[in-house]
């Protein structure tokens, strides 16, 4: 049996934390890793216990809450979609992840296809992408064109005061990365077939495109950031950290029944999720 391999007699001897620590040592296991990856999982439940808490206000209280979860390839999007809606109700509750549209879309107007999945009263809607698709992927691949690109930048203000205006809770989160961070996690997903699932043509141009995209992006912050409607921004080279902060973010915000019984924090980390604002340095 490989040395680092714990046993079923080796486990069933131990009586305290400190004995499992120093069996760990003994194996040359990196106990810090194995800590930060407990104090992980014990921060996330505790705050799917709140989510929890926070969707039976929403039903009761029907409220309306649209998350935007935006960034480049690899940021982490999917992953912390996933930390969100673990243990929600699905009645009360869909992802959105829309394809590319159809013909017949392809003739409406570009909001249409994302009307039809704004949340109902009582209901939460998490889009892994969303309208900005037309901000940055599209013209960044040439999907659109620059009038419609403009058009586009000019109307979503409105778009969004209004359903600001309707009541719906908006929330446009931007998970931010590095161009060292992004080409390691794309080249990991080639090398793993479990998740190879996540790889998509525009995977295999994002590093060389990464000029372009920062410059959309920047004009996107800067034409579509408002009192009404703010970007916020994720530091996400660290995914865990990124999952929770958000999930505090939208938790601080929200002031659903037992929020004061919360048993952690509810005060995101302002160096990991933090408003854009437009004299700050460049993220990404």
């Amino acid at each position: 049996m490989p040395e680092s391999v714990l046993s079923l007699e080796e486990l069933s001897d131990l009586h305290t934390s400190r004995e499992f620590i120093q069996l760990l040592r003994s194996k040359s296991v990196d106990v810090r890793r194995i800590k930060a990856a407990v104090d992980y999982e014990n921060e996330l439940e505790k705050l799917q216990v709140e989510l929890v808490k926070m969707q039976r206000w929403v039903q009761e209280e029907g409220k309306r809450i649209a998350v935007l979860f935006e960034g480049r390839d690899a940021a982490g999007k999917g992953g912390t979609i996933r930390r969100f809606t673990e243990y929600l109700n699905p009645r009360a509750m869909s992802v959105v992840a829309l394809p590319k549209p159809t013909d017949e879309e392809t003739g409406q107007w570009y909001f249409q296809r994302y009307m039809r999945k704004l949340p109902n009263r009582g209901e939460i809607v998490f889009f892994d992408r969303s309208w900005y698709n037309r901000a940055v992927v599209e013209p960044v691949n040439g999907f659109c064109t620059q009038e419609q690109y403009e058009r586009f930048m000019r109307q979503v203000p409105e778009f969004e005061h209004m359903l600001v205006e309707d009541g719906v809770v908006l929330v446009k989160f931007w998970f931010s990365i590095s161009k060292e961070i992004q080409s390691a996690r794309i080249e990991a997903r080639r090398k793993n077939p479990l998740k190879q699932w996540k790889l998509s043509p525009l995977d295999g141009k994002a590093e060389a495109l990464w000029d372009a995209y920062t410059h959309y992006k920047e004009m996107m912050f800067g034409r579509t950031h408002t009192s009404f409607s703010p970007w916020i921004i994720v530091q996400a080279n660290n995914k865990r950290k990124a999952r929770l902060e958000s999930i505090r973010y939208v938790l601080s915000i929200l002031e659903y029944r037992g929020k004061q019984d919360a048993g952690t924090s509810l005060v995101p980390d302002p160096n990991v999720v933090m408003r854009f604002h437009r004299a700050a340095p460049k993220v990404d």
